[in-house]
């Protein structure tokens, strides 16, 4: 999980693992050109034009060519065909290897603005000479993901940007805005991997809702690890986490007051009282920037002791997803799957 030096709203966000954004503006039409072939490809002629979750219209006289985006967005564009020129975001580990939210992207093909908080390469940025800037947006006042605070007036004058809100809204909204926003790009969102993709989501969330139904009694707690402190996180504001609870899933909900500080995102733990809530199974952060399950248990002894640890009910937290179907289908199904066949150890 990051540690971000600054302690703003977004620090904290990024910090928590938590997801999302207030989305007042739900049906956000778009309006797109024609069909076309992925970015950077496409031969079309004619305007292009997005409304975006923050009701601002982006617009170029052509399909944008040359997209820059946040790393999870690229990822997301890609598995439609769209390909980017450059990304923000964690891209890659310190051993050179894409990070989980690179998705299927050869990185090495990319121009890397920035791989860490706060860093973003505006030079870089200029040399590509971007058409449109990419990326989600974690709260309701349009702030655009990892666009860096103290340089975002200069950033977002160099290009028309485009933000899809992943707050306070359930996963399904943001897949469909960002399908929109790929068939906007020259994507085929009717070739038979999309639609296959989206009918296996369709499907997962059926087996979801039934695992859930099925076994009420099994308990799901949702965290995140640091050296320091072990973080619970709430249910709703998070897009993934919302879903899951509107399909019957008993997620363990930390008190209001004790998400207060956190913007209601999550309740921080010391890792004395890790065994606060109750659990069946626990979903852990699958960030580069948090501490793994698998070194858990070696660095911190109450971990090992929790009786859905003890019972090996421990399975990845895609805290912040890949907001494609085919991503997030098999993290519908790897849910189900747990629950399905948890022991009640709570």
């Amino acid at each position: 999980m990051p540690r971000l030096p600054q302690p703003s709203r977004r620090g904290i966000l990024a910090a928590g693992g938590a997801l999302g954004l207030t989305a007042v503006l739900a049906a956000c039409g778009d309006e797109k050109k024609g069909g076309g072939k992925s970015g950077g490809g496409s031969t079309d002629s004619g305007p292009w034009s997005f409304k975006d979750d923050r009701g601002q219209t982006a617009r170029k006289d052509s399909t944008p060519k040359n997209i820059v985006a946040f790393t999870g967005v690229a990822a997301a564009l890609y598995d439609y065909g769209i390909e980017v020129k450059g990304v923000f975001g964690p891209t890659k580990t310190k051993d050179g290897k894409p990070d989980v939210q690179a998705g299927d992207m050869d990185i090495s093909k990319l121009t890397i603005l920035g791989n860490a908080w706060d860093q973003f390469n505006i030079e870089k940025y200029v040399g590509l000479q971007p058409d449109v800037l990419i990326s989600t947006m974690f709260d309701d006042k349009g702030t655009l993901w990892y666009v860096p605070e103290a340089s975002k007036d200069k950033i977002l004058k160099l290009a028309p940007s485009v933000g899809v809100s992943v707050y306070d809204r359930q996963l399904t909204k943001p897949l469909e805005r960002l399908l929109s926003l790929a068939e906007s790009l020259g994507a085929d969102v009717k070739a038979d991997k999309v639609v296959k993709a989206k009918k296996r989501f369709e499907a997962a969330s059926e087996r979801l809702r039934k695992a859930a139904k099925s076994r009420p009694e099994i308990k799901v707690l949702v965290g995140s690890a640091s050296a320091d402190i072990f973080y619970v996180s709430g249910s709703n504001l998070s897009a993934d986490l919302e879903y899951f609870k509107a399909l019957g899933v008993n997620l363990v909900e930390p008190p209001a007051k004790a998400l207060k500080a956190s913007g209601g995102w999550f309740e921080n733990l010391s890792w004395e009282n890790v065994d606060q809530y109750g659990a069946d199974v626990i979903m852990m952060d699958n960030r580069t920037s948090a501490l793994q399950p698998e070194g858990l248990e070696k660095q911190k002894p109450t971990w090992g002791k929790l009786p859905a640890v003890k019972a090996g009910q421990v399975i990845p937290r895609v805290t912040e997803p890949i907001f494609s179907y085919a991503k997030c289908a098999p993290i519908l199904e790897d849910l189900a799957e747990a629950i399905e066949k948890a022991k009640k150890v709570s």
